[in-house]
């Protein structure tokens, strides 16, 4: 009785392994046509931009970044940079000079003007872009102003912006605090 029971129990493992042979074989097959597909639409498209003029090639790459600037968090970067500005820093322009994928994740080359009655504030700033892990900051220029009611400098700073996944981090204990003056 032992004996067949074993042997209806081999049986069907022998059937399982083979049920499991095949469909390997089939999924093996369609993953081989598809990677065919994929290398001759690769080559078609290849041939096509080939075929672009430079003018199309130019129209096919900014209609590339208008894509990504679509499909970009720009109110989490809005969220991440408030996070890190000092009361006494002001945000006075941002320039976007490009947009881009490393690896799997979206980053953004920006230009981030800054305004500021110290120098010390835009240094607790950019150390505060280094710290949150979103920012690689670097100051680019400086250009002191003078207006009849204040002075101030304007700081041009060189930013790579990789934004964060989940809920934007807690704002620095500074941020949004009026630290006296005009601005």
């Amino acid at each position: 009785m032992m004996l067949l029971v074993a042997g209806v129990g081999v049986v069907l493992c022998l059937a399982l392994l083979k049920q499991n042979s095949d469909a390997n074989k089939e999924l093996a097959a369609k993953i081989a046509e598809r990677d065919a597909q994929i290398k001759q639409l690769k080559g078609e498209g290849d041939k096509v931009q080939q075929q672009l003029t430079p003018e199309q090639k130019a129209i096919l790459t900014a209609s590339h970044k208008l894509v990504a600037n679509k499909t970009f968090g720009w109110s989490r970067l809005f969220a991440d940079l408030e996070s890190v500005l000092p009361g006494s820093v002001s945000a006075s322009r941002i320039v976007v000079q490009n947009i881009y994928a490393d690896g799997d994740r979206t980053k953004a080359e920006l230009e981030l003007g800054v305004l500021s009655r110290d120098y010390p504030s835009v240094m607790t700033m950019i150390q505060n872009m280094q710290n949150s892990g979103h920012f690689q900051a670097e100051l680019r220029g400086q250009d002191f102003q003078r207006t009849d009611r204040m002075t101030y400098t304007e700081y041009t700073l060189r930013i790579i912006y990789s934004p964060g996944y989940g809920n934007p981090d807690a704002p620095a204990p500074d941020v949004a605090q009026n630290q006296g003056g005009d601005r």
